[in-house]
């Protein structure tokens, strides 16, 4: 009978000080996990087991070559959506809260509300690292900010679309009037450029999985060595 058996997971100073996060002092996966160790450990309980899969991406590959940049691109990847999808709610919020109040009782609903706090939540989290930073260690697993960020990330995402579906109903004789309907051709292109879009995504972090490990100087040493290296600094 086959039998796999699971990655053995290292604590904080058993890997590079690269990969450290605060107040997460265990549940760390070996950096240098091949590939079959990396689809394993989805199913084993580490620090990441929340984050892979409410957002099954491979985010860490850019972590190993540029922390710093990556942090700020996926930063990045949250705010701007988020700033381009709420210009016409800020807008809304001018006449609503401006001078001559011009807006209407349907120009908001709370789903509007509900996706600002979730975002602002997200936003929150992402930053302070909070509750591990004042219990390190007892956040390892379950409750830590990485995750309650991707939970409050998933919440603004469906209270934004309820938003939009509120805004359409409301607005639905409004557009009709002053935009053309959009046909299927239409649909079917803008279907076709974000799967395009994402696949290209996808094919260029993939394409990161035929690099050896050696060739990245963070991982250069293995997690024992790197992580002691780390201790003495």
């Amino acid at each position: 009978m086959l039998s796999l058996k699971l990655p053995q997971l290292l604590r904080i100073h058993q890997v590079p000080r690269v990969f450290w996060e605060d107040g997460i002092m265990s549940g760390y996966r070996r950096p240098t996990s091949s590939a079959l160790d990396c689809v394993l450990s989805s199913f084993q309980m580490t620090n990441e087991t929340v984050n892979i899969w409410t957002h099954f991406l491979p985010t860490w590959f850019p972590e190993l070559e540029s922390p710093g940049l990556s942090k700020a691109l996926r930063a990045g990847a949250f705010a701007y959506p988020f700033l381009f999808d709420n210009l016409p709610l800020f807008y809304r919020l001018g006449l609503c809260w401006g001078p001559g109040h011009s807006c209407g009782r349907e120009a908001l609903s709370p789903s509007h509300g509900y996706h600002l706090l979730c975002a602002l939540l997200t936003g929150f989290l992402f930053a302070s690292r909070l509750p591990e930073r004042l219990a390190p260690g007892r956040f390892d697993y379950i409750g830590h900010s990485h995750q309650l960020f991707h939970v409050c990330a998933v919440l603004g995402t469906h209270f934004q679309l309820e938003a939009v579906l509120a805004d359409m109903g409301s607005r639905r004789a409004w557009l009709a009037t002053r935009e053309p309907p959009l046909g299927l051709a239409g649909t079917v292109a803008t279907l076709v450029l974000a799967v395009a879009g994402n696949l290209a995504i996808i094919a260029a972090f993939t394409a990161s999985l035929g690099r050896a490990p050696s060739t990245c100087p963070l991982l250069q040493g293995g997690p024992l060595d790197g992580g002691t290296k780390a201790k003495h600094q």
